[in-house]
């Protein structure tokens, strides 16, 4: 696959982006790009568990999704497939003698925001921008043409061991990572990797992995009371949205700990039916992260013990329920160390860092845990994209050079076995 074919997916798969787990589109031209290559392809419950997602898109969603699928050009029964068993790909590529199994994560999904249609920014002036609401504002577009360049890059079987690539749906809000570990996916991997454009660094600019990261929890939390008149039998009722309002203080006067940073914030509260009625239903979404793992489990300790005592004094009912989640990563030497010596020998390169702190959120880091706690080792690899603009920002953009030094790299290392 050379530079032409692979910008020239990269910029389809962002002219048609698809948020968390409707990657139905995206997840058909990954299919269609793979195919002829001697892997074996894994989809459905072989890649990724449901079952236990919170706020699982609705048929409805599920079907807009798909006719908009079908309508960017992606055969129907392709759409129709990864509609009906979710977006999760796990795709194995062995090497033509024995050797250690590599995994790669790849994630899928767009951000649900409104790309930018300044005639300067590079999408708009080249034709490719998106438009139907969603935004690839992250670099998994391009992650996604690293992805499968590598796939026919090494495609001749020259290598020892194999390659597995987890192309992963819902990695924006920390929730498609543990659904492919509850599969297995992860299982039989030695060395997990993960790799992500980095929009901040230039083009030519490698980092060998992230260190720490935030560990986060994506907190859903429903009050159920009872609806009465809010003036002629207001003591019948049972208010749920006062019960939220003093949870959502309560969440935000949850003190600092000295041992981790840590941050909290409630997103969205929605609840009520009318001016005049007690509300008896109330949905409100939060989030807790730390720089350390086991400080974000007390953090939701304690959320979970103020919102059931916020119900309580409304009399209302609770549920709470993680909606996503991550941990800190902690890279291996021995894997960083080869990631840099690889680096350096590639003349596209010009600048290596050993290591970079990470101030975000990534459930690659689940991945790479899941890995090292069956006693095998990852990294967490960063490649320069030159975006005029933040991540999550609709100016974000990636020079697409940056895509072939990223297959370069993990081509050299998957082969220097």
């Amino acid at each position: 696959m050379d530079f032409e074919q692979l910008r020239a997916l990269r910029r389809e798969v962002h002219r048609n982006p698809e948020p968390a787990f409707v990657e139905i589109g995206t997840a058909a031209r990954i299919k269609q790009a793979i195919d002829g290559l001697p892997v074996r392809v894994l989809t459905g419950k072989d890649a990724h568990d449901l079952s236990p997602v919170v706020n699982y898109p609705s048929p409805q969603t599920l079907d807009e999704w798909e006719a908009r699928a079908v309508a960017s050009g992606v055969p129907a029964e392709s759409a129709r497939y990864f509609r009906e068993n979710g977006t999760a790909m796990v795709v194995d590529l062995a090497g033509d003698r024995p050797g250690p199994r590599w995994g790669l994560r790849i994630d899928i999904d767009a951000l649900p925001m409104r790309e930018s249609d300044d005639p300067a920014h590079f999408p708009v002036a080249n034709g490719f921008a998106a438009t139907n609401g969603a935004m690839h504002a992250c670099g998994h577009d391009a992650n996604v043409a690293m992805g499968v360049g590598l796939l026919h890059r090494l495609a001749d079987r020259d290598f020892a061991g194999s390659l597995r690539i987890l192309f992963q749906p819902a990695e924006e809000g920390v929730r498609g990572a543990q659904t492919m570990i509850d599969a297995g996916a992860a299982d039989p991997i030695d060395t997990m990797l993960a790799v992500h454009m980095a929009g901040e660094l230039a083009l030519g600019s490698v980092v060998g992995s992230f260190t720490g990261g935030m560990a986060t929890r994506k907190l859903k939390v429903d009050f159920t009371g009872k609806a009465s008149h809010a003036a002629g039998s207001p003591e019948t009722g049972r208010n749920a949205l006062l019960a939220a309002a003093m949870a959502a203080l309560g969440i935000m006067a949850i003190p600092r700990f000295s041992s981790a940073d840590t941050r909290l914030n409630v997103g969205t509260l929605v609840a009520g039916d009318g001016v005049n009625i007690v509300p008896s239903a109330a949905m409100l979404t939060c989030e807790a992260r730390a720089t350390d793992d086991e400080v974000v489990d007390e953090l939701v300790d304690r959320i979970r013990a103020i919102v059931e005592g916020a119900a309580r004094t409304q009399g209302v009912e609770v549920t709470l329920a993680v909606m996503g989640q991550s941990s800190t990563v902690s890279p291996d030497d021995e894997v960083i160390d080869r990631i840099v010596e690889v680096a350096g020998t590639l003349p596209e390169v010009v600048e290596v860092i050993r290591t970079q702190a990470f101030a975000g959120s990534d459930d690659a880091n689940l991945l790479i845990r899941h890995v090292q706690r069956r006693g095998g080792k990852g990294a967490y690899l960063m490649i320069g994209g030159a975006s005029p603009g933040p991540h999550h920002s609709a100016n974000f953009d990636v020079v697409e050079e940056a895509i072939p030094i990223g297959i370069d790299i993990l081509a050299s290392l998957i082969r220097q076995n």
